[in-house]
């Protein structure tokens, strides 16, 4: 069946709408950042630039690193503009743009998140890196689809239970990671755990300036939340969207994050470009090993 025009939109240089790509502009290995500038601080290490797009906040390279083609695209924040950046980019790959019809074999993306998160864990260091071996959906963005499949009621259960978790809000969904792209990307430095993604970056994160959260102390209750031998590490705005969207669309997913602020102990770090470089440069010798 073809896909109507409305649902699947196209600019007139045969484009996908949004990100402003061709089917052939992608590589099969992604990385994502969020800030468009972050983008160039990708691309700077690889050998070649074959393309640059660029079409609101969604800025592309493609290229090679060490004789391996990869795209490096920004998202923006959050968690809405994943829904956009990871069906367009499942669009590019997965459907035939000519005839608007499912193409009959699928290609399966690799795709990495290279970000910057806030600990939440005492004892988690400011300057490490930590690889979300889960990504936990607080911002209502996932339950918009069929997640029934990729989701884990009893973790997030015990999640509600734990935080006593006011039913007038989304309800919260826990997704794994890619254990395929986890074991290509970990090494023993690198911490691991849970990573919530919330709607926003002030009262959803616990943060006061003028205006108070509803939940005074939701943040300590993440921080103190056990289920198993899990619990929550860190948070940010982006890593349960590209888990779920990548589980249920048939890609590989891994999120790597920069941990720049500890809010147990509120430090920040003193050297952040340094440490998102490192995180950048051990992905990419990760990826092409």
């Amino acid at each position: 069946m073809s896909i109507k025009q409305s649902e699947l939109i196209l600019n007139p240089d045969g484009s996908i709408y949004h990100l402003h790509l061709r089917p052939e502009d992608l590589a099969t290995t992604i990385i994502t950042v969020g800030d468009p500038e972050r983008v160039d601080q990708v691309s700077k290490y690889f050998d070649h630039i074959e393309l640059k797009q660029q079409k609101r906040e969604f800025k592309t390279h493609t290229g090679l690193y060490k004789n391996q083609r990869i795209t490096v695209i920004s998202t923006g924040i959050g968690s809405d503009n994943i829904d956009i950046v990871l069906n367009e980019l499942d669009a590019l790959v997965n459907i035939d743009f000519e005839t608007r019809t499912l193409k009959n074999k699928l290609t399966a993306l690799d795709i990495v998140r290279i970000g910057t998160s806030g600990a939440l864990q005492a004892d988690i260091p400011v300057d490490s890196i930590l690889m979300s071996t889960y990504g936990l959906d607080i911002n209502g963005m996932l339950p918009s689809y069929e997640i029934e499949t990729i989701r884990n009621k009893a973790f997030e259960k015990a999640f509600c239970m734990h935080t006593e978790w006011n039913n007038d809000r989304a309800q919260p969904v826990l997704v794994e990671n890619s254990k395929t792209l986890e074991h290509q990307l970990y090494e023993s430095h690198i911490l691991t755990g849970v990573t919530a993604t919330c709607g926003g970056f002030y009262g959803p994160q616990g943060r006061i300036l003028r205006l108070k959260p509803k939940d005074s102390i939701f943040r300590n209750k993440l921080e103190s939340f056990r289920y198993e031998d899990l619990k929550i590490t860190n948070f940010e705005m982006e890593t349960s969207a590209i888990y779920g969207l990548s589980k249920l669309l048939g890609h590989q997913a891994c999120s790597m994050n920069a941990i720049l602020a500890n809010r147990a102990n509120g430090s920040f770090s003193k050297k952040p470009d340094e440490t998102i470089d490192n995180l950048i440069q051990y992905t990419l010798n990760k990826l092409t090993n």
